[in-house]
């Protein structure tokens, strides 16, 4: 089986960029050439202009001296040495004899092509483009005296005639079809040939040009594909060079983000499965450490025991628990049963239901809400749950003799709920980490109070399910203040 010849995307960018600069050089080289030759017949249009309108005056002269044409008849030569004026006459080709029979058809206005029927001829030779061959000379009847015959090759250039105020005839000339002065031909070759010569001069030019910068492309290029291919091998650490400005700069900008996302993923990975597998040990050695105890003798199994244990049970039952609805959340799994209900009954009743661990452990808990309900489109459920982890966290960690203040407001599209507790407070540098999974702002008290640092970042999933907020400041009491946005219409 042949093996199929693949051509690099360097040799595709040369080939890209050397096609289009040929384009243009050609584009440009038929422009010019056609431009310029439209100057030179301008020139060569001008040039004979004048020297017709010279003609013309000489001729206006000899008509005030001799009173008619007939003075043209007088050699056979007289009407071509007027015309060359001062160049020699050159031996040429009668057309008619130059001269035409007056037989009284004349050529009226408006009707210059209508005197023969017969076809065009065939394109006059090129000596009969010449200026002297080209020149049409009219009396005042509008009958052709000398010149060629119709059909012209172009339409002719009419120089009226006259001797004082009398119309005596008109002069004309036939555009030139093709240039026939030798001098000026050799001026059209040799701009040709310059042209050409700077079209294959830019054209090598842009070839030498395309090659180093087809080349500066392609290296970035391999550089990013060679990057990604250490990315795909689980080296999160790789980086490019993101200097450029251009669209290419700008995806090595992105692929450097991308790497980093990955490795910041990569690291909480490694610390989520490093603090599972502690917060999992921890229970579990307790556990492990009183049935061997209780095994080997050295403590009776005595309902104190059993208590113990029990509570180190429920421990790892809300791990558990915890880490599985987390789960839910990120795999999108977590059910939300939205109907509307009034958010002050249920924070009320909540907050009530928590009043006596509250006065247990030496705290005041005090709600405040609105007269009014306060309806919104919830999950009632999940928002139960919500109250609920917010009021085990402050009562967690508040300090004996503080106080829990739960305050709900209203606005014209908003709920808002506030926990605001007393000491001890959160530094301000762990205020944005509080709703990671598994932070504590210190790990060995809130391991001491049963805490896995799980019950925040089950709080803001729930919020943002519910399409709000949740943001952590300092309070006014002197510890934490949590406050929750939610929209009424769910």
């Amino acid at each position: 089986m042949k093996k199929k010849f693949a051509v690099g995307i360097r040799y595709r960018l040369f080939l890209a960029f050397l096609v289009a600069a040929c384009c243009v050089i050609v584009s440009m080289f038929v422009v010019t050439k056609m431009s310029f030759e439209r100057g030179v017949f301008r020139y060569v249009h001008e040039v004979e202009k004048e020297r017709l309108e010279e003609l013309a005056h000489t001729l206006e002269q000899l008509y005030a001296d001799k009173g008619q044409w007939g003075f043209l008849d007088e050699a056979p030569t007289t009407w071509m040495e007027l015309v060359a004026g001062s160049k020699p006459v050159r031996p040429l080709r009668p057309l008619h004899d130059q001269r035409h029979q007056r037989d009284g058809k004349g050529l009226k206005e408006g009707q210059v092509g209508a005197l023969s029927l017969e076809p065009p001829p065939p394109p006059l030779p090129k000596g009969e483009q010449l200026f002297e061959l080209r020149v049409l000379l009219f009396d005042a009847d509008r009958n052709l005296l000398y010149g060629p015959t119709l059909p012209w090759q172009k339409p002719p250039y009419f120089v009226p005639l006259k001797s004082g105020e009398q119309k005596i005839g008109q002069l004309g000339l036939i555009p030139p079809r093709i240039l026939v002065d030798v001098r000026i031909q050799q001026f059209v070759r040799e701009q040709h040939q310059a042209l050409i010569v700077i079209a294959l001069c830019i054209a090598a030019g842009a070839a030498l040009l395309s090659i180093p910068l087809a080349g500066r492309m392609v290296r970035r290029i391999t550089a990013l594909a060679a990057a990604t291919n250490v990315l795909a091998s689980g080296r999160y650490d790789i980086r490019v060079p993101a200097d450029a400005t251009d669209e290419l700069g700008q995806l090595a900008r992105d692929f450097n983000r991308l790497a980093q996302t990955l490795e910041s993923n990569e690291q909480l990975r490694r610390r989520w499965v490093a603090d599972i597998s502690h917060e999992l040990r921890t229970p579990l050695a307790v556990l492990r450490g009183e049935v061997e105890a209780v095994q080997d003798g050295v403590r009776q199994l005595t309902p104190q025991t059993m208590d113990a244990l029990h509570v180190e049970i429920l421990h790892l039952g809300r791990l558990i628990d915890d880490l599985y609805e987390l789960a839910l959340a990120d795999i999108g799994a977590m059910t939300y049963r939205k109907e509307e209900l009034d958010l002050g009954a249920l924070a009320a009743q909540t907050v009530l239901s928590y009043r006596e661990q509250f006065e247990a452990q030496g705290l005041a808990l005090e709600f405040a809400g609105p007269d009014q309900p306060v309806l919104l489109f919830a999950d009632p459920k999940r928002l139960r749950q919500l109250l609920t982890n917010l009021l085990q966290n402050s009562l967690r960690y508040t300090d004996p003799g503080g106080r829990l203040e739960v305050r709900l407001t209203e606005t014209a599209d908003q709920a808002r709920l506030c926990f605001c507790d007393s000491a001890p407070g959160v530094p301000t540098a762990s205020l944005e980490r509080l709703f990671e999974r598994l932070y504590r702002v210190e790990g060995s008290r809130s391991r001491a109070h049963g805490g896995a640092g799980l019950g925040l970042a089950l709080c803001k999933s729930i919020v943002e399910a519910h399409n709000g907020a949740v943001v952590a400041a300092h309070s006014s009491l002197g510890g934490l203040e949590i406050t929750i946005t939610l929209p009424l219409n769910g």
